[in-house]
C-alpha cells in the first residue's frame, strides 16, 4: 500500500507519518532525505532524531532515493520517506532531476507488498514565488505530488496537526 502525506512546513505531517509507521504490526525503516545546510536546520534534524523512537532504523539518502527504496522494499515491511521535497531539491542541485524522477516513478509502479509512506510538502497553498528558480521548483514538486497521488492507495493533507483524508483506497 502506498500512502502519501502532504502538508505545509511545520503542519504536523511528519508526526502523522511517524504515527502511521508506529501503527504497523512489524518494524519499518525511516528514510530521511533532509541535509542540514545551516545551523537552524541542523537543530531541527537533531530534534527530530531525539523525538523518534530509537527502535526505528534510519537511512539517510540524497539523490539516490530510488535505489534505496528498491533495497528497502526487499527488507522491510514498511518504509517511510520524509521528505520528497528535500529529495527533489537534492536532485535539482545535482543536475539529475529528470533521471531520478523517472527512476522514482518506476520504483512506485513496481512497488511490492511493503507499505510505503511518502511525506512531501504541499507548496501550492502559498503566494506565488517571485524567483523563477523557486517557481520552477514548485512546479516540479507539484507535478511529483500529483503523480504520486494518482498512484497512491491513500492520501492525506495535514494542516494544524490534523489529517484530512484526500483519498482512501
Amino acid at each position: 500500500m502506498i500512502t502519501l502525506v502532504l502538508g505545509g512546513n511545520k503542519s504536523g505531517k511528519s508526526d502523522f507519518a511517524l504515527n502511521l509507521l508506529a501503527d504497523m504490526a512489524q518494524p519499518g525503516v525511516f528514510i530521511a532525505t533532509g541535509k542540514a545546510k545551516d545551523f537552524a536546520f541542523r537543530e531541527q534534524i537533531g530534534k527530530h532524531r531525539r523525538e523518534r523512537s530509537s527502535s526505528i532504523e534510519v537511512i539517510e539518502v540524497s539523490e539516490n532515493l530510488p535505489q534505496t527504496l528498491r533495497q528497502a522494499n526487499l527488507h522491510f515491511p514498511t518504509v517511510l520517506v520524509d521528505s520528497l521535497d528535500y529529495w527533489l531539491f537534492a536532485c535539482r542541485e545535482a543536475g539529475c532531476e529528470a533521471e531520478k524522477m523517472k527512476e522514482f516513478m518506476d520504483v512506485l509502479s513496481n512497488w511490492g507488498s511493503s507499505n510505503l509512506i511518502l511525506v512531501s510538502c504541499e507548496t501550492g497553498l502559498g503566494v506565488l514565488p517571485a524567483s523563477g528558480e523557486v517557481r520552477a521548483f514548485v512546479r516540479s514538486l507539484g507535478a511529483l505530488n500529483q503523480r504520486i497521488a494518482a498512484q497512491a492507495d491513500q492520501a492525506f493533507l495535514v494542516a494544524a496537526g490534523l489529517p484530512l483524508t484526500l483519498k482512501r483506497g
